[in-house]
């Protein structure tokens, strides 16, 4: 489990493509200095199991499926990503409850910024809509953030980034455009699968 603060930013160093996996070498000293083997780390919201690792860098397996549901397939050598360690039960929760199972991939649509933060309108798919409530959680390339608006009817929402979060986080580097992967609150889908297996019970 995770809680969408993320703890550094790191960089893809290197990609290998096998038949039915790719293997991400990422390269941050603060993160590979507190990880383990099989350790689990989220990776742009998407948990991955640490296979090694030295002084500076570790490295990911990432299979197939995952490549084709996640924005992680658009990964270049030198992309940064965002990255958080696995939340031990002693820490505060911070942020919100955060799987790193991604529903997703989303796009940017809109970037306006002021002196004081930026907003990003984000087209969600239609189908992830419905688990989305304004000033309610989501967890955008392993952010945790709060939506501000809801724009049903384009199926969009907007959130906004304050200073704090583009520094450390790689959405200062977001354009129109990009995908993003997006996690929904779980909380939503169970309440959703509650009440329909309540009625099928009946």
């Amino acid at each position: 489990m995770f809680t969408g603060l993320i703890q550094a930013v790191g960089q893809v160093s290197s990609i290998e493509h096998q038949e039915s996996s790719a293997r991400l070498e990422i390269s941050s000293k603060e993160i590979a200095a507190q990880i383990a083997q099989g350790d689990s780390v989220s990776v742009n919201g998407v948990c991955l199991t640490v296979v090694s690792f030295d002084q500076s860098k570790f490295a990911v397996d990432v299979m197939v499926q995952t490549l084709n549901l996640t924005s992680t397939g658009l990964l270049k050598v030198g992309s940064a990503v965002n990255l958080e360690l696995a939340t031990r039960t002693a820490d505060r929760l911070g942020g919100h409850i955060v799987q790193g199972h991604v529903d997703g991939v989303a796009e940017v649509v809109l970037i306006s910024a002021d002196a004081q933060w930026t907003r990003m309108d984000i087209a969600i798919p239609k189908a992830l809509m419905k688990y989305v409530v304004a000033q309610g959680s989501i967890c955008i390339e392993g952010v945790s953030l709060t939506v501000g608006e809801l724009n049903d009817p384009a199926d969009q929402i907007s959130v906004w980034l304050i200073p704090e979060t583009l520094a450390k986080t790689n959405l200062s580097q977001k354009q129109v455009g990009n995908q993003l992967n997006i996690e929904v609150d779980v909380l939503a889908k169970y309440v959703e699968r509650l009440i329909a297996r309540g009625r099928d019970d009946k």
